[in-house]
């Protein structure tokens, strides 16, 4: 389907196999019907919102007892470009309209320069919501954000948002009772995480973290490993020395699965692995894009190693409308993979015939 304005993120509720939910970056959420979008918006909160470059409404989660309590979660950048995380409620869980002032403030990061904002979020297997943040802006991560566990940029978050208000921390969290470390910090280590989602069969954590200008990186976050993970930045880009340029401590780092050059790419789109019905040879292969350059690859993970890559870029790409710019990817609730294009449209990924 076409007709959306600058589409970041498309999600899902629980159990809704009747509508697909699009964030578009000036602010409002949309309505996918039965392949139609709907006029009126499930959210408009554009007035409250600075929107450009990287900066909008930049992500959604439904609350995984939507259906019962109408709760989500979006994040967005104000008008001052500093990043909220806010939690809304539907006016009923069935009802294609949200109550816009029913807003209320769970995270709140002053953002110092206005791009790498990340933006994703996502409830985990186990019930918590996870939170990207990218390093603050820039470039090189000038203040240091990514690997100073002092500050929420350029880590992901892991927080309970079912406890005490504004949220809860998990005990379990690895950065619990550490001096100098916010409890909320599940990961750290990271440039900026554009679209990152946990594998519903494994509870996996893949991010797609957009390099600075070398590489672009896919990073998994095994779930038997229990968070903790730094992923580099700004010591390493994906498995090169940054800064310093040359023999950088690697020590206790967690390298990507799969990286790609300049010739490939410039801004990694990361996507789902995928656990639908309509492909079953491919289940447990993980889709992600660029959206510089709109390849489109796949690869499966197979004892912490990427393994069966494959290029899917003319496959996809080559039919009645070429997908340019993917800026995110969606599953609905029977876990079919679905593209966003920035331009406007929505793909669903189905296999020939």
């Amino acid at each position: 389907m076409s007709g959306l304005s600058s589409p970041l993120d498309l999600q899902s509720a629980s159990g809704d196999r009747t509508r697909l939910f699009a964030v578009e970056q000036a602010g409002r959420i949309r309505i996918i019907r039965a392949g139609a979008l709907v006029s009126t918006p499930f959210l408009d909160i554009s007035a409250r919102i600075a929107s450009g470059g990287e900066r909008g409404l930049l992500g959604l989660a439904f609350h995984p007892q939507f259906s019962a309590n109408g709760r989500f979660f979006v994040n967005y950048t104000d008008r001052s470009g500093d990043t909220h995380v806010s939690e809304f409620r539907a006016s009923t869980p069935s009802s294609d309209s949200a109550d816009a002032s029913s807003e209320r403030e769970v995270i709140f990061v002053r953002q110092p320069f206005a791009n790498h904002n990340g933006g994703g979020l996502a409830f985990g297997t186990d019930g918590f919501l996870y939170i990207g943040l990218g390093d603050g802006g820039s470039g090189g991560d000038p203040q240091g954000n990514a690997q100073n566990l002092g500050t929420r940029l350029g880590k992901m978050l892991r927080i309970d948002v079912n406890g005490a208000a504004p949220f809860a921390v998990p005990p379990d969290n690895p950065f619990v009772g550490r001096s100098g470390a916010l409890p909320e910090i599940w990961a750290y280590g990271l440039r900026n995480p554009w679209r990152f989602s946990i594998d519903r069969a494994t509870g996996d954590l893949y991010i797609g973290d957009v390099g600075q200008g070398a590489l672009e990186e896919i990073d998994v976050g095994l779930a038997s490993r229990r968070g903790s993970e730094n992923y580099g930045w700004n010591t390493m880009e994906g498995s090169r020395c940054f800064s310093p340029s040359t023999g950088c401590n690697t020590s206790g780092l967690t390298l990507p699965v799969t990286e790609y050059g300049r010739a490939d790419g410039f801004s990694v789109t990361g996507g789902f692995v995928y656990r639908g019905c309509r492909m079953p040879g491919y289940a447990g292969h993980y889709f992600y894009a660029d959206y510089g350059t709109g390849i489109i690859r796949s690869f499966r993970l197979e004892a912490g190693r990427a393994v069966e890559a494959r290029d899917w870029t003319g496959a996809l790409s080559g039919s009645a409308r070429q997908i340019r710019n993917p800026s995110s990817f969606g599953v609905d609730a029977d876990g079919e993979i679905h593209i966003v294009d920035y331009d406007g449209e929505v793909y669903r990924i189905d296999p020939l015939g």
